[in-house]
């Protein structure tokens, strides 16, 4: 229920719900986590691994888990809603969105870590989107699609570098719209 609920509303939205009672909060994330377990693979340890290979000086932000979120739980986390961070524009060289892409404005994540990232920044999503639209839009917004990763049946890993000039039309883009996992209420 409460992932059709982040599906379903704006980051806004989201933010003022589990601002109102942090409880759902908790309630999502040990859910989410029970989930993973089944899973072959955790995007964010393939993420990692990628990480590691590149310079140690990259500044990185997680638009999702680990920095930014609905709620902070943890010290390092900041909440806000990610369509609308405290980020200076082209400070990042790494923006990673980890199966965070929930909201019907979920494309405004997406453009905010386009403002946020550097000319020649990675932009790194994981989801389990259709990739054929979804990286089209994103190249539209100003990337090239550098890497694909198709081998976990969960997620889709995308890899995109943000070209050193932009000039595209984001309200004439299309966006496919990403659908909530439906569970059967008891």
């Amino acid at each position: 229920m409460l992932n059709e609920k982040l599906y379903t509303c704006t980051g806004k939205e989201a933010l003022s719900y589990f601002s109102e009672d942090h409880s759902l909060f908790n309630v999502y994330h040990a859910g989410y986590q029970e989930q993973m377990l089944h899973w072959p693979e955790q995007p964010v340890n393939i993420i990692m691994k990628w990480l590691k290979n590149k310079s140690s000086s990259l500044v990185v932000a997680n638009f999702g888990l680990y920095s930014f979120d609905l709620v902070a739980n943890d010290p390092s986390v900041l909440a806000c809603d990610m369509s609308n961070t405290p980020l200076e524009s082209s400070s990042i060289d790494v923006a990673v969105l980890c199966l965070s892409l929930m909201g019907v404005n979920y494309q405004s994540f997406i453009q905010e870590a386009n403002r946020v990232l550097k000319p020649g920044g990675w932009l790194l999503i994981a989801e389990g989107a259709d990739p054929k639209v979804f990286i089209k839009a994103v190249c539209e917004l100003g990337f090239t699609s550098e890497l694909k990763d198709f081998r976990n049946k969960m997620f889709i890993l995308l890899y995109f570098k943000k070209k050193d000039h932009q000039s595209s039309d984001c309200k004439q883009m299309q966006w496919l719209e990403l659908n909530p996992c439906l569970y059967k209420r008891r």
